[in-house]
């Protein structure tokens, strides 16, 4: 395999081992790897919903599977996974999840590296928060793990905060990524859309402006809306429908119009030109394909304007800039 020069793209792996077998995943991961991504992202818990145990895990092992059969590709790639959601067993989620005290948080990621035959992780999130645990329990366990740095999923900005605070007390690199469900178009106000379990799930403009302010990565999930984009058989969830949306995607389809290229892929140009770094669920290869050459897109100043001018036209943009 031949890189080609890095890319932004992070590659989700929920579904591999369940509704993505083996082969499809291998495939997808080696062709990730030659258009030049790095980042990709697990969690302990995927996919316990599609799994025949009701547990999760198999998306750790198959890629555990594959970076056992590739020697070398460790060196190319950086791995995320998540802790905190699996259930403790099956059909107990999600009253029933391990959660983020000290002992679930190593015990957890303890399983994480053996399924992946890994000895350290990239970047460990955290995958959703956990008010039954003081933050600063969490954040106490996290010191002694081997992983390079440490992120937080579906949490609200003030516990983000807490948790820093706490690590630069003990003198531990504190939390410097938030992975956030994110796209062009906007909920309606007090709603999450379809796969947002979470009520901090969906990136506000609090969360994207203390992510600013602290320099912290933004990860996007679910950034073209499970194709609804694009493909005429999945309509864009109900909870876009509403007039600000309306102005979106009108400047949506004369900019995709303008480059020659789909919709989705200009979203995912939109979403770097503000920070944003897309995830990418996919399970063919020519999803795959799609979203690196959206990612490589350049739009113009001009196009870009048109885009945040829709984008603010009715309240305010989670994704101001300083």
């Amino acid at each position: 395999m031949v890189a080609a020069t890095q890319s932004p793209l992070v590659l989700g792996a929920m579904m591999f081992g369940t509704r993505i077998d083996e082969t499809t995943a291998f495939a997808l991961l080696d062709r990730f790897v030659e258009r030049g991504g790095v980042w990709i992202d697990t969690a302990d818990c995927y996919a316990f919903w599609a799994s025949d145990t009701g547990l999760g895990g198999d998306s750790e092992r198959v890629l555990g599977r594959w970076l056992a059969a590739r020697p070398g590709i460790r060196d190319r790639v950086r791995i995320s996974t998540k802790l905190g959601a699996e259930p403790v067993e099956p059909g107990s989620w999600p009253d029933g999840r391990e959660g983020l005290s000290a002992s679930a948080v190593r015990a957890a990621f303890a399983g994480s590296l053996d399924r992946l035959g890994i000895d350290r992780v990239d970047l460990l999130w955290l995958h959703q928060e956990d008010r039954s645990v003081p933050i600063e329990e969490t954040v106490g366990a996290l010191a002694g793990l081997a992983a390079d740095r440490f992120g937080v999923s579906n949490h609200p900005a003030w516990l983000v905060e807490r948790g820093r605070a706490h690590a630069r007390t003990i003198g531990v690199r504190p939390f410097d990524a938030l992975q956030l469900s994110a796209t062009y178009l906007r909920p309606r106000p007090g709603t999450l859309p379809p796969g947002v379990v979470h009520r901090f799930g969906v990136l506000s403009d609090e969360q994207a402006d203390y992510a600013a302010e602290h320099a912290m990565d933004l990860w996007a999930y679910t950034p073209l809306l499970s194709g609804a984009y694009d493909n005429p058989t999945k309509p864009i969830p109900e909870v876009y429908d509403h007039p600000g949306n309306t102005a979106r995607l009108a400047a949506l389809d004369a900019v995709a119009a303008e480059v020659g290229a789909a919709r989705g892929q200009v979203v995912l140009a939109w979403l770097l030109s503000r920070g944003v770094r897309p995830m990418l669920g996919g399970s063919k290869l020519a999803q795959l394909d799609s979203a690196f050459d959206g990612v490589g897109l350049k739009l113009t100043t001009e196009q870009l304007q048109l885009l945040n001018a829709a984008e603010q036209s009715s309240w305010a943009s989670p994704y101001a800039q300083h």
